[in-house]
């Protein structure tokens, strides 16, 4: 009786540790928000959200981003000049969040001279995300993520910041990042 009772634990045990691999579930609210200018980063913001059941928010700048401004060989267009400058926090717009209603938060964005765009940082800035996990996702046509993700640790040390990854439109490659991580 003890052998059958032990073996019936074991199997009810089993059958919950696999379940919860199954099913990545958050421990509550979900928000992706993202920068997007040409629209990598935002079909990837909408799989993470699709995957998570997380809120969309798209970072949207207060004056949009024309063609000459994200002309990464012009040394005066507006996002060069931005990212040469540290300090530089362009401003955004859009419905004001009520972040303490999020308890994991995707940003994304194109990775630009090695880091996020400024505009990532007015929104990181404008929100107390001190204690929250934040999940970083990027596109890129040729950067990686380590430097972009090594100083927004820097910049910001209160956030929880859980393993960043780069991402590229690769639908089906999101969907499996986003299962195999605990956020």
């Amino acid at each position: 009786m003890k052998y059958t009772i032990l073996l019936l634990m074991s199997i009810l045990c089993f059958n919950s540790c696999t379940k919860a691999q199954q099913t990545n579930e958050p421990n509550g609210k979900v928000l992706v928000a993202y920068f997007s200018c040409t629209g990598t980063t935002e079909r990837v913001a909408g799989t993470i959200a699709k995957a998570t059941n997380g809120e969309l928010y798209r970072i949207t700048p207060e004056k949009e981003y024309t063609s000459a401004d994200l002309n990464w060989t012009d040394k005066r267009s507006r996002s060069s000049m931005e990212m040469a400058d540290e300090k530089s926090r362009p401003a955004i717009k859009g419905e004001r969040l009520n972040i303490n209603d999020y308890d994991v938060i995707f940003i994304g964005f194109p990775i630009w001279w090695d880091l996020c765009p400024r505009a990532v940082n007015t929104f990181i800035e404008k929100y107390d995300l001190s204690g929250k996990n934040v999940v970083v996702f990027a596109t890129s046509g040729g950067s990686s993520i380590t430097n972009s993700a090594r100083e927004l640790k820097k910049l910001y040390p209160k956030i929880k910041w859980k393993d960043a990854r780069l991402l590229n439109g690769n639908t089906k490659q999101t969907e499996e990042w986003i299962n195999s991580i605990a956020y």
